[in-house]
């Protein structure tokens, strides 16, 4: 390891020398940069105030010429065709509450044991125990249908 100076292309001035590399001689001005910034907040600022009187001025008209339309019906609201759909208007009931209804019914059927036919020996058992029993026995053999010719 050496302690000498390379020479790297250093002149006495102290600013570097290469035929390749140049430099500016100066920096860059910011007072125009300052200017532009300055026109432009001002301007910005008179566009706003423009656009403000605009719009006070553009409400104060319509507010003071505006005149509602006359009602084009005498008679009360007019009612859609029957059968209305749930949840419009002159549909008296309330669709979430008959949806819950109706599932509780039907978990209630599902859940029920009893006869459905008691002459002919048909019962009605719960979903889950049908289920239980079609696991254990099969489901049960189906004769198909006689052709007609």
């Amino acid at each position: 390891m050496s302690t000498d100076h390379h020479n790297h292309g250093q002149t006495k001035g102290g600013r570097p020398q290469h035929a390749d590399v140049s430099f500016e001689g100066t920096d860059v001005r910011s007072s125009p940069i300052f200017k532009f910034l300055t026109y432009l907040g001002i301007t910005v600022v008179l566009s706003f105030f423009l656009s403000l009187g605009v719009y006070k001025g553009l409400k104060s008209y319509w507010t003071n010429s505006y005149e509602a339309p006359a009602p084009s019906r005498v008679e009360g609201p007019h009612m859609p065709p029957e059968p209305r759909m749930q949840g419009m208007p002159g549909h008296l009931t309330d669709p979430q509450l008959d949806m819950r209804t109706k599932v509780d019914v039907d978990n209630k059927a599902n859940n029920e044991l009893g006869w459905a036919d008691k002459n002919a020996g048909i019962a009605q058992i719960p979903v889950k125990d049908a289920m239980k029993l079609i696991v254990e026995k099969g489901m049960p053999a189906i004769n198909p249908p006689a052709e007609k010719k």
